[in-house]
């Protein structure tokens, strides 16, 4: 085992530990995520996993090759009349089955407090943390993400909604260099908005600047819906209609601040969960277009969707098909479907219960173009001449 995965396991012990001996002085919490397990594909290769390059175009059950992990470890208390928090997350990455070359990082380290007495309602904070996060989690993708080093406010009541102001700054906004590129991002939400039976508003707005010799100034707006127990599904419904251009990411975050005003992207995404008896699910479809600085522009498409159904309380069958299409100008369309099988154990019948604990079968079919774009971005289980594949092994996700 690596020694930063040793020394990470000594500290959540010694935290635990920590936390048995002395219940009256701490107030430790803790919660978490991972996902690991073995796969393979055909003899004498690589575990192989099936993706086109871009956000939500990878479908994640018995499709994912690497082991990830986050403890969130929080302390909780009171500071004279200030309920305090503080937070320090620890993460844990190999893009591998193993552990032996593992990445221990530090997702968050921050603390907030809520109380104070220019807005009692409100949450301050400073620190580096993960914020304004809005996923679907089929793609492992979030369409809102603004995580980073930063500083702001959160909750503070505005007409029917409520209000959040951050902002975060960066020491290496361009990708692939050397680092010394700093830049700034102001960010605004107006969330929590009723606007019709069982459904709410939120509204996202980010300015960017690059302010080193050639960066470059961007902003991004998203508008989200979230609908309560969709048509009466027992699940919900979630709409993103989102712009960037220049420098901001149409995540809402930093995207590349040597950008221009030439570089748009435009999204459109509609998520739909579901529970009832015992079949759940979620499904997803996506249009895209990036416009690039000299006026080409790539466009891309995804739908599919994962569905469970649970033969005991205890075991479920899950299936996941997925479709995902991207067309650069001048090139050909990028094309790949992919079908996961996995029959599963679980603590419960519902879709969202975890842990589960999967066997499967995972297979995939995709055209020339997509294997010419995956030799040149990496792209795992394409690139290699071939058009299909298929991979199989067993794997555990958790969250606590």
């Amino acid at each position: 085992m690596d020694k930063h995965v040793r020394h990470l396991a000594r500290c959540m012990a010694l935290a635990a530990a920590a936390g048995f001996a002395a219940p009256q002085a701490l107030a430790l919490e803790s919660h978490g995520y991972f996902r690991a397990g073995p796969g393979a594909t055909k003899k004498d290769a690589a575990r192989a996993c099936y993706g086109l390059q871009g956000p939500g175009l990878k479908y994640r059950l018995g499709n994912e090759c690497d082991f990830y992990g986050e403890f969130f470890l929080s302390e909780n208390f009171k500071a004279g009349d200030v309920d305090t928090k503080i937070q320090f997350t620890p993460n844990l990455y190999n893009a591998g089955t193993d552990t032996n070359d593992a990445k221990l990082g530090l997702a968050e380290m921050f603390v907030e407090g809520k109380g104070f007495d220019i807005a009692p309602e409100a949450s301050f904070w400073v620190g580096k943390r993960y914020h304004a996060r809005a996923d679907v989690h089929i793609v492992d993708t979030f369409f809102t993400i603004q995580d980073g080093v930063g500083a702001g406010m959160r909750g503070l009541s505005a007409g029917p909604g409520k209000f959040s102001l951050a902002y975060f700054r960066t020491d290496d906004g361009v990708s692939g260099t050397a680092g010394d590129q700093p830049g700034h991002r102001v960010s605004a939400e107006w969330y929590d908005l009723p606007i019709n039976a069982g459904g709410k508003l939120r509204l996202v707005g980010t300015y960017t600047n690059g302010s080193f010799s050639g960066g470059q100034d961007g902003v991004a707006l998203t508008v989200q819906h979230n609908q309560e127990n969709f048509l009466g599904l027992g699940g919900g419904n979630t709409l993103w209609l989102q712009y960037a251009q220049g420098s901001a990411n149409l995540n809402t975050g930093f995207g590349n601040l040597l950008a221009g005003s030439g570089h748009k992207g435009f999204r459109i995404v509609d998520a739909i969960t579901w529970q009832r008896g015992a079949f759940g699910g979620q499904a997803m479809a996506l249009w895209q277009t990036d416009r690039l600085e000299g006026g080409d522009k790539v466009n891309s498409l995804s739908l599919g969707g994962r569905a469970s159904y649970a033969l005991t309380r205890h075991f479920k069958m899950v299936a996941e098909l997925g479709h995902s299409q991207r067309k650069p100008d001048g090139g050909a369309a990028q094309k790949l479907t992919k079908f996961t099988l996995a029959p599963t154990l679980s603590t419960g019948p519902g879709f969202w219960t975890r842990p589960e604990l999967r066997l499967y079968v995972t297979t995939a079919k995709w055209n020339d173009a997509a294997n010419a774009a995956a030799g040149a971005g990496g792209v795992t289980g394409l690139g290699d001449g071939k058009t299909s594949g298929t991979s199989f092994g067993a794997q555990v996700e958790v969250w606590w």
